[in-house]
């Protein structure tokens, strides 16, 4: 089978084709034929390591997330079959082989029922967006663990940049269960597609007073900030914060700390909680993995141009293009077309 790998950390220029055995399914794991990949900057920044290069003895195949169906099962496993449409998660995490290939196998537990009517290209979209956006917003000590229709009403949640994919996500899943969202961007192009994803107020913040605005907005300040950026904005978020809000922070950038303003967060009993969806507990994970697949059945984490999230597209010879593409901060989710159904 088609696969591309890297035995060594670096540029996109490491990841190769390569052609190798298909797997063999052991006890409790299912090996699902994929036909979409999706690519997220853990991807790139896992193939690109730290700052001295790693060399594997055994090659690694990038990606976490994607959709396919199941074309043969393991023993003990039997909440799944053969034939089966599903998406998996968590591909790569702690193993060497990701979705950027013909054929994956996996724990039963990680490959999701994908109904008939929702497309491979969501599937492939769910995983770390969608299950990182679940996790911010049941961070709250007062929230629930579970997102469902109608269990965020009366909630205003503010998304910090809501045209990135977990920002898209968290805005469909708050709108899902019922919250107000208000959401900042950067442009006109972004804030039409934070719109799409069903945001309630968008805000340019280049060129809006955003403190101002959320006040106007919710006078006692909102209950979650989903934030993509904390060391630009936490002194902000700990304006807008309602008391006993939560500031969910689920990304890091080159500044390794972040300022937390210590007499307003004390004031307002602010929560911060970060993020990082490998290593939630596996209560968490099944109650994200959960409430994602229920949404996405219900339709509410479309993608596409017209739900906010725009598709890019590459062959999976092109995966180093397409990781090229993250990084380079494509508006967008960036998918890879490994099979043909």
């Amino acid at each position: 089978m088609k696969a591309i790998r890297y035995s060594r950390t670096g540029p996109a220029d490491v990841l190769e084709p390569a052609e190798v055995a298909i797997p063999v399914p052991q006890p409790g794991e299912v090996r699902v034929r994929i036909v979409v990949s999706g690519v997220n900057p853990t991807d790139w920044k896992s193939r690109s390591g730290g700052a001295t290069p790693e060399v594997f003895a055994v090659p690694k195949v990038p990606n976490q997330d994607g959709a396919g169906i199941i074309d043969a099962i393991g023993g003990n496993v039997t909440d799944l079959a053969v034939g089966q449409r599903v998406w998996v998660w968590d591909a790569a995490f702690e193993r060497v082989n990701g979705t950027a290939q013909e054929f994956i196998t996996l724990p039963a537990s990680q490959a999701v029922a994908l109904p008939d009517h929702v497309s491979f290209d969501v599937g492939a979209s769910l995983g770390i967006p969608a299950l990182t956006a679940h996790r911010a917003l049941t961070s709250s000590d007062d929230g629930p663990a579970r997102l469902a229709p109608g269990n965020l009403v009366g909630h205003t949640v503010l998304v910090s940049g809501g045209a990135g994919a977990v920002g898209h996500a968290t805005i469909q899943l708050a709108k899902w269960a019922g919250a107000t969202v208000i959401t900042t961007i950067s442009g006109d192009r972004k804030a039409e597609l934070a719109r799409r994803a069903g945001a309630d107020h968008i805000i340019n913040y280049r060129e809006e007073d955003v403190a101002a605005r959320v006040e106007e907005i919710a006078p006692d300040g909102v209950a979650t900030i989903v934030e993509v950026n904390a060391t630009a904005n936490i002194e902000i978020d700990a304006q807008m914060i309602a008391r006993g809000g939560t500031v969910a922070i689920y990304t890091s950038d080159e500044n390794p700390t972040v300022p937390v303003p210590v007499r307003p967060s004390m004031t307002k009993n602010i929560r911060y909680q970060f993020i990082l969806t490998y290593t939630t507990t596996p209560g968490q994970k099944v109650d994200a993995v959960a409430a994602v697949s229920a949404a996405a059945a219900d339709g509410a984490l479309g993608v596409g141009e017209e739900n906010g999230l725009p598709l890019v597209r590459f062959p999976l010879a092109a995966t180093a293009d397409a990781h090229r593409a993250v990084e380079q901060d494509t508006v967008g989710k960036v998918l890879i077309d490994v099979a043909v159904v």
